[in-house]
Order: structure tokens, then sequence, then C-alpha cells
């Protein structure tokens, strides 16, 4: 345990990043077991066992020793469980079931799509309790939803999707009364749908760039008769409103003044949820708002009593919750910034709950780096919110920094737990995590400032939150990093090409290097939903004019400035960012003789996943920084 003016231990990357002991945890529909992921075989697989037993009387209910388990679906028949999977991070996600009274069993692929084709979503259909119903696409173009009986694996078209830029909402028994598309202009139109003759009447329009990933939530609610929509409506903050199927009123459901609505859950699966939604009726029992710490905004009477009581379990935020049928039973895992994940099972009926399990139990909160919110105006007045981290036991003053780029560019970073944050306070850096302009959670004039300012304002924001933390005396002016992951990777190559002489070091991972070709490599089912995000933020690059624009904001055509020392990491499955623009940074930059490492994990596609993986590259990173920023390094970095 370290204490105030003392270095906390020494934590080896291999306890931030091995798998983690449990995580995931749900209970069953019926209140009588818990699933839950823990390892096996050196990946996470899926774990059943009985409400009051442990992790001793558990059964291994899945078998995968190639990549690990992330998503798994309890079914309303106890024989049942099914689970996500692909294969080496190429996102072509197949639904697997696996019979729980047969374990050792192998489990049944019941989408045996070709390659190329995934699983984009699975829902449970309330008419027919056997039976799911899933979105894929057969045809590589559309996003089909069919019909699978568990039991039998029997699949059936259910809902044709007819258009690029459409698709149905489908209500609480499956049925297709709404549908969303893309019009010409970009706004979301959202209609509904004549039972018998098909027949879309106009209901609602919500605006387009200020929705770049969609809008979310976007729901039929529970009785069917409506939609639950994200909007900004009148307000520069995004709220859940309601909007009647039958005269297009608007009602607002819940909303935060200053605050938006977290859409992080529906861009990226493990991510808290946007809203709680209750198993017995299928209403919104809570909605998550973005802020200093996440804000949670309760809607159902009796939720508002359970969450009470969870409250008092943790100083962190709700992360995620499950409940049996009646609503008595519960599970809920907390966000918290130097505490993995505390779940616990919560009895309603008795007031009585009890910690089911720490992800990590050999790490110590004590020894973790707090999370603080800051705030500073960007050059041109917009305000920019981000967290700093600061070591432990150290002095905050002239610390190296790193600046720390999130992906998306539309995702943002919030208060929680973050392995990577941790292992680099833990090596005495300061951390500083922005959310520059076009990042989601801060409002519709925050995100939509970002148009046309790839390379451009985007990167004075990083600039000048990096200027910020030097004028307040914690950063060290020639020490400072910067690292992202993704959208994150393509900044770090920016930082290193428009400012070549701002950084110390810099690591890119998983990041763009060539916008056209970026776009252009994109999977072929994507570009028909490019107009409200990398069109609109970008450019399209079938235009000539447009093309040369990004081009120009392209690293790969500024590579000729890199004197920044950098480390490239690539995973070879990657398809959102493919290999090539790894690949073709680095030979530029091996041709001209300028020192680069490069590491490429054969099975790994965007953003590593295995531990091994995960552990060699934060062994290189934490390398990368020890000898151009000065920090501490573990044992196996120094090897």
């Amino acid at each position: 345990m370290s204490r105030a003016g003392s270095l906390p231990r020494l934590i080896e990357a291999e306890e931030f990043f091995a798998n983690p002991v449990f995580s995931g945890a749900s209970i069953s529909p019926d209140g009588t077991r818990i699933a839950y992921l823990a390892p096996r075989n050196g990946r996470t697989n899926v774990w059943v066992r009985g409400i009051d037993e442990s992790h001793e009387d558990a059964v291994c209910v899945t078998n995968d020793e190639r990549r690990g388990i992330k998503t798994y679906h309890w079914t309303k028949d106890p024989r049942w469980m099914l689970y996500l999977q692909d294969t080496d991070g190429n996102e072509d996600w197949h639904l697997h079931r696996v019979d729980l009274g047969a374990p050792h069993e192998p489990a049944v692929d019941l989408t045996p799509l070709p390659v190329g084709s995934r699983v984009l979503a699975v829902e449970p259909l309330r008419s027919a309790p056997g039976s799911v119903l899933v979105t894929m696409n057969r045809r590589q173009m559309y996003f089909d939803v069919f019909r699978i009986d568990i039991a039998t694996g029997e699949t059936t078209l259910y809902c044709e999707q007819p258009d690029l830029k459409g698709s149905f909402l489908l209500g609480p028994d499956g049925e297709s009364s709404f549908y969303t598309e893309v019009a010409d202009d970009g706004a979301h139109e959202f209609s509904t749908v004549d039972a018998e003759t098909g027949e879309k009447t106009l209901l609602c329009r919500q605006g387009g760039p200020q929705h770049p990933v969609g809008v979310h939530p976007s729901v039929v609610t529970a009785d069917g008769t409506g939609l639950l929509l994200g909007a900004y409506q009148d307000s520069d903050d995004l709220r859940l409103i309601r909007v009647d199927g039958r005269t297009g009123e608007e009602t607002v459901v819940a909303a935060v003044e200053g605050h938006s609505l977290c859409t992080m859950g529906p861009m990226s699966p493990g991510m808290p949820p946007t809203l709680f939604i209750s198993r017995r009726t299928g209403e919104v029992l809570a909605a998550r708002f973005v802020g200093d710490k996440p804000v949670i905004k309760v809607l159902d009477p009796h939720f508002a009593d359970v969450y009470a009581q969870l409250s008092t379990l943790s100083d962190g935020v709700l992360h995620s919750v499950s409940s049996d049928e009646t609503e008595q039973v519960w599970v809920a895992t907390f966000i918290h910034d130097r505490e993995p994940a505390l779940t616990y099972l919560y009895d309603h009926r008795t007031g009585q709950s009890r910690l089911l399990f720490r992800p990590y139990p050999d790490l110590d909160p004590a020894d973790l780096a707090p999370m603080t919110a800051v705030g500073f105006p960007a050059r041109d007045g917009l305000p920019l919110h981000a967290f700093l981290t600061l070591p432990v036991g150290i002095a905050p003053e002239k610390l190296p920094l790193v600046l720390l780029v999130h992906g998306g560019p539309w995702a943002h970073d919030s208060w929680t737990y973050n392995a990577q944050v941790q292992l680099l306070a833990n090596r005495g850096y300061a951390v500083l995590q922005v959310n520059f302009r076009g990042s989601s959670g801060y409002g519709k004039r925050h995100i939509t400032a970002a148009a046309g300012e790839l390379a451009g304002r985007m990167h004075d924001d990083l600039i000048d939150a990096a200027d910020w933390a030097v004028a307040q005396g914690y950063a060290d002016p020639d020490r400072i990093a910067i690292f992202g992951g993704s959208y994150g990777g393509y900044a770090t190559l920016v930082g290193v090409t428009v400012t070549p002489d701002y950084f110390a070091a810099a690591v890119d991972y998983v990041g763009i290097s060539d916008l056209v070709n970026f776009m252009r490599t994109l999977p072929p089912f994507v570009r028909p939903h490019m107009a409200n995000n990398w069109f609109h933020y970008a450019g399209d690059p079938d235009d000539p004019a447009q093309e040369a624009d990004l081009l120009a904001r392209s690293p790969i055509t500024m590579v000729d400035r890199i004197r920044t020392p950098l480390l490239v990491v690539q995973g070879a499955n990657d398809v959102r960012v493919v290999q090539a623009e790894a690949d073709n940074i680095v030979a530029s930059l091996r041709e001209r003789g300028v020192p680069v490492e490069y590491l490429v994990a054969e099975d790994e596609g965007h953003g590593f996943q295995n531990p091994e993986n995960l552990i060699r590259m934060y062994h290189a990173i934490e390398a990368h920084f020890g000898e151009f920023l000065g920090g501490r390094r573990g044992e196996s970095a120094k090897e």
C-alpha cells in the first residue's frame, strides 16, 4: 500500500492485462443461477453456478481456446445459453448455442455465415420464447432479421431490409410497425408502417451530423405504440424523448440540464448501457448521462428503491444490472476509477447483499491513481472537458505527460477504471484524456464543431490540452508523449507530422495513416451509412476535390516530417483499419532510415483482446516511454 510521498509498488503489466478472474456477471431469468466470464485454457469462457454457490461449484459451459468470449445471452429455456464469437478479431460474429446440461459437448454454430458476414444483434422474441431474432447480413450489403429456433437451429427470414440506408424497428412482440432511414439530405427519418399495406408514413425527423453514428437510443416503446429516441430538440443537450406513434407528439422522458445522454453503450459492446431496461416489463428503468462522473437518471419507482440500496454498496457509479423476472434479485456492477468492476448480488426482498467478485483481486486501490475531471477552453473558446490522472507518491510538478487520445472520433473518455491509464500512472506519468471537439456526450455544438477539422482544430484541441497541463505546472514541456488507438492512432500520427517537434515519443495503435485508403477499405456494407460521419466530417474520397483534401490531412502524405520516436501496433485481421495503414507508414519511415518499432499480432483485429498480445504490447509501450520520457519500467519491460 502506498503512502503520501512514497511510490506505490511497481505493478507489472501482467497484473493489469491478464484475463480478469471474474467479469460480466448476470442472473438467470428464474433467479436461480449466475453466469459470468472466467479464465479457462488461457481464455475467458462462460461459467454457470447456483446463486448461493461459489466458483468451486461452478461449471464451465463453453470451451473456447482461441479467443476469449465476451458476450453471452441467457434464454427463456433453462437448457440453452447463447454466445457470440468471431475469428481472431475479424468481427465476423457468429451466434453459438451451448447445452447447459451437456457443457462438454461442442457448441453449435446457429449462424454459419460466409466470410465477410456477421451477426449484428440478438434479441429475444417475447411471443415465441424458444426463438431469438438475429440481425445478420447473409446478403452482404443487407442486414436482414431472421428468426432462429434455439433448440433446432431452424432459421427463417423474419424481416427483410428493403433499402441500404433503412431498417425496420421491431417492437416487443417482433412487429415491424416502425421504420428508420437516412434521407438524401442526411436527416434520420422515422416512419410508421401500416400492418396490412406496408405503407410508410413519416413520423419525425432528427438531424444528421449531430448523430454521426446514428440516433441512439432508437427503440420501440414497451407497449409498441411509440419510439424512444435520443434527441436534441431545442437544446444543446441530448435528451431521451418519446415520440407518439399515432400523433408524432414528442415528450421528454429523461433530461439532465447541462448533460447529454451517454451513447457509448450502443457504439461499443461492453460499455455501460445508455438505458437500463426492465426484464419484466421492457420499460426503461433509468438512463445514463455524461458528466464529470456518469449521472444515472432513475425513471421507474420500483427501481428507485432498488437503486437507493445499490448505491450504498459502492462510492462508484452503476455500470450495469441484471435481475430475475420478478426484479427482486439483482446483480450489479459498478464503475470506479481505482477499482475495476466490483460486482454485487442484492436481494430486494430481504435487503441483503454480498460481494460476488473483484475482477483483479490482487490490485490494491491504494496503489492506483485517482482520475480527476478538469476543464479549459480551446484556443477558439470552445469548452473542453478532460480527465487528468496523476501518479501516486510523486509531486505533481513537471511530470512526463502522456496525452491519451480516444477513438471514434465520436466516442468519449469518462471517469472509470482504465488499465492503460493506471499502468502509465504507475510508471510515473501524468495522463491526460481530452474530449476534443467531435467527441460525443458534450452537446450538439461540441460534436458538430469537428466538421472539416481533422488534422485541424481537432488536433489543436489536443495541443491546447497539453499546453494547459504545462501551464498548470503538471507537465514537463520537454517530456510529452501522444498515444491513441483507431482515430486516436490517426491523431498520434497527425501529432508527429503536423507538430513534429512537440512530442518526445508517440504510440500509434491500429491507427489510420491514409484517410482515402481507410474509407475505401472499410467493409462494403458500411458505405451507405457514412454520410453523417466520415463523409460529412472528413470528406468523400470519390469526389476529386475532397479526395485531395483528405490526402492533405493524411499522415502518410506528411511522413517525411516525422522525427519523433514512434511505436506502431497493428492487428493483422483488422477490418476497420487494415494492416496496410500501418505497413505503409512503417515502410516509408524505414526507407528514410527513421527508427520505428513495429508490432503486429497475427491473431488480433481492431484492438487486442488476447492477454499475451496485450501484455506484449504494453511491455513495448512502457519500454518505449521509459526510454524517451524517463519513467519507471517493470521487470519484463527491461528485458
